[in-house]
């Protein structure tokens, strides 16, 4: 989910107020010039001088105020319009259920190895973070909605994750500092993936994971569904919503230094009965059906048979992968 700032945001007053361990300092960068930054008052300043950002809830800096793609403009202006529907959808039992199970998926992948320092990025209010803390040593979490980051930082308060404000494609982190970077349902707003799977491949370490779950569309009926669908909802934009393909992902993701390792799908009918209630809104009437919660397991347990089938292992709706930076 991503959002620009609004012009109406005011930032922190006094460099008292400022909240931003050196640990966490050095990992940040200026995304124009690549300088480090030090802090100025209630900013951040590049070495030079030549670029100063402002810091918002006191920890918080504003690095895509003044710089931000027309792809993240765009994003503001469509979630602002979304962004009660989708968070009451997160709310359903059976949407809950659903997540439930797409967060065993996940952590199928995740738990192979250590997370050490962490970038959650598009990262909302910190889904990645919120499965993983435990297992972060210290994590950065970046996104365009200033209002999604400070509801991250009230959760996480304490916890050694921090939250800026930045556009993924230009990304205000530390070439090389981050052993893993994560994009839970981010990927698919951005159009100039080359551009975002650089970055990615920038900030990793050596030998570092980049670890994502997206919608996927290699399987024809979903491609179809979802060309009516994107077009028909009021809720979607099909301008700015690209779900991933195989074929698209995998030769980009190398052609910047990237090694695919993990490319595991999920999701088939369930998927479509139970999710997605803030665009499909027959949906949301499943949380007035007594048990459909066990319901919804039932349906799970059937997806995930289906999308373990030969022949059916790249049918489902949504993927989980992983790549590696060479070390």
């Amino acid at each position: 989910m991503t959002r620009h700032l609004s012009t109406k945001l005011q930032p922190t007053c006094g460099g008292n107020d400022l909240q931003l361990p050196e640990e966490i300092l050095r990992l940040l960068r200026c995304p124009v010039s690549g300088e480090r930054l030090i802090i100025q008052g209630d900013e951040l300043v590049a070495d030079s001088g030549k670029h100063r950002y402002r810091i918002y809830d006191k920890s918080i800096a504003l690095f895509a105020e003044q710089f931000c793609s027309a792809d993240a403009r765009a994003q503001e202006q469509h979630y602002d319009s979304i962004s009660s529907a989708y968070i009451e959808n997160l709310g359903y039992p059976h949407t809950q259920e659903y997540f439930a199970y797409l967060d065993r998926v996940l952590t199928d992948v995740v738990e192979a190895e250590p997370i050490g320092v962490a970038a959650e990025v598009c990262c909302g209010a910190g889904e990645a973070f919120q499965l993983y803390q435990n297992k972060v040593a210290c994590g950065i979490g970046i996104d365009i909605s200033t209002r999604m980051l400070s509801a991250a930082k009230r959760k996480f308060f304490g916890k050694r994750l921090y939250f800026v404000q930045g556009d993924a494609t230009m990304m205000p982190l530390e070439s090389g500092s981050f052993d893993t970077a994560f994009m839970l349902g981010g990927i698919h707003h951005v159009n100039d993936r080359h551009k975002l799977f650089s970055e990615i491949q920038r900030i990793l370490k050596p030998g570092g994971r980049f670890i994502w779950r997206e919608p996927v569309s290699d399987f024809w009926l979903w491609r179809l569904l979802r060309a009516v669908i994107y077009r028909a909802s009021p809720i979607l934009d099909h301008a700015t919503e690209r779900p991933l393909l195989y074929r698209e992902t995998v030769p980009v993701l190398q052609s910047v230094g990237m090694v695919p390792e993990t490319w595991r799908t999920a999701g088939f009918l369930g998927f479509c009965l139970f999710m997605n209630s803030d665009v499909l809104y027959f949906n949301r009437f499943f949380r007035f059906v007594p048990g459909i919660r066990a319901i919804t397991r039932a349906f799970i347990a059937l997806d995930d048979f289906i999308c373990r089938l030969p022949g059916l292992r790249m049918s489902g709706l949504i993927v989980v992968g992983t790549a590696r930076k060479p070390g």
